[in-house]
């Protein structure tokens, strides 16, 4: 869970949204309950439900009413989160060895499917067909974000454009439709409603850049995997674009990414001639300025508490170090 004292204000909502996600984590089929209740327990910033939660209370929403789809929306992500880790082969994520790690590729692919419907299933007990419809369409695209990612490992030609499209799919998205559907149930305006969503997209793309510059230069043991697992599986990020611009070894450093097996020491080299021509600079300063369209958004909902706790959590994610 997030670590930020502004979060600590809402404790109450978010230790009934923990409570609520071990009784969803609970299964007929006791290793199902065993997988799921792993993903639930080895925490999180749970930055999707607290979106729910804080644009809902932006609009007068109330818990009972937000709760459901702040659990949802977690689901969701967890399940990503598994099918992830199984598409990538990794072994470890928040420093923790991952389902797939301990119980494989059918497991982990059935634990994902099942975290998927039940979210599903919580948010079909919504009346407004907007909410589901949502869901919907921003599922299909996160699915096309990842196969994009999926058809382009180790390509070094891959544009700026191709690179934010594919982030906005896979991350944005999603935290997009989490404000904006916190909005939408507590019954807010059209206008708050459109303000979150804007808010929820430049907040998600800022998001996704800052995690692509931590898989560069953040300490493996706080941010709970190793350093280069994008550059390890071929994944070109903005850094890496940048660099293959900039840097006065382009040629070099476009050889080394890709290659498909790369050693330790070539992963140090990758990240040194990415840092050394500002590659992670740059794209930090990116990610600031969609956290400042997103602060201009904060402008046009109704001052207060909730408003003030999504300003702070702009500054949280660039200056994150997980």
């Amino acid at each position: 869970m997030l670590n930020l004292s502004a979060i600590a204000e809402i404790q109450e909502e978010l230790q009934a949204l923990e409570d609520e996600l071990l009784r969803q984590s609970e299964a007929p089929d006791p290793l199902l309950t065993q997988v799921t209740r792993q993903m639930v327990q080895a925490g999180g910033k749970r930055l999707r439900p607290v979106f729910v939660l804080l644009s809902g209370k932006c609009c007068g929403g109330r818990l009972k009413d937000l709760l459901p789809l702040a659990v949802a929306m977690e689901m969701i992500h967890m399940a990503t989160l598994i099918h992830d880790d199984v598409i990538d082969a990794s072994p470890l994520r928040r420093g923790r060895p991952t389902v797939w790690a301990r119980w494989g590729e059918r497991v982990s692919l059935h634990a994902g499917d099942y975290l998927f419907a039940r979210a599903l299933r919580l948010v079909a007990n919504y009346d407004d067909p907007r909410i589901p419809s949502l869901l919907a369409q921003v599922s299909v695209k996160m699915v096309r974000g990842e196969l994009e990612q999926l058809e382009n490992v180790f390509i070094v030609d891959i544009t700026v454009r191709d690179y934010l499209r594919r982030i906005r799919r896979k991350t944005a998205l999603l935290i997009s439709a989490s404000c904006e559907l916190g909005a939408l149930v507590a019954g807010g305006c059209n206008d708050s409603i459109l303000a979150l969503r804007r808010y929820g997209r430049y907040l998600g793309m800022a998001f996704q850049l800052t995690d692509d510059v931590l898989d560069i230069v953040a300490d493996p043991q706080i941010l709970g995997k190793p350093r280069g697992s994008d550059l390890r599986q071929g994944v070109i990020t903005l850094p890496a674009i940048y660099a293959l611009r900039a840097s006065p070894h382009h040629r070099r450093l476009a050889l080394l990414l890709a290659k498909p097996a790369k050693g330790d020491a070539e992963i140090a080299e990758v990240v040194e001639l990415i840092k050394g021509c500002g590659g992670t600079a740059y794209t930090l300063n990116v990610a600031e300025s969609y956290l400042q369209k997103a602060r201009k958004q904060l402008l046009l909902l109704p001052p207060g508490r909730p408003r003030d706790i999504l300003e702070e959590l702009t500054y949280f994610v660039k200056a994150r170090g997980f």
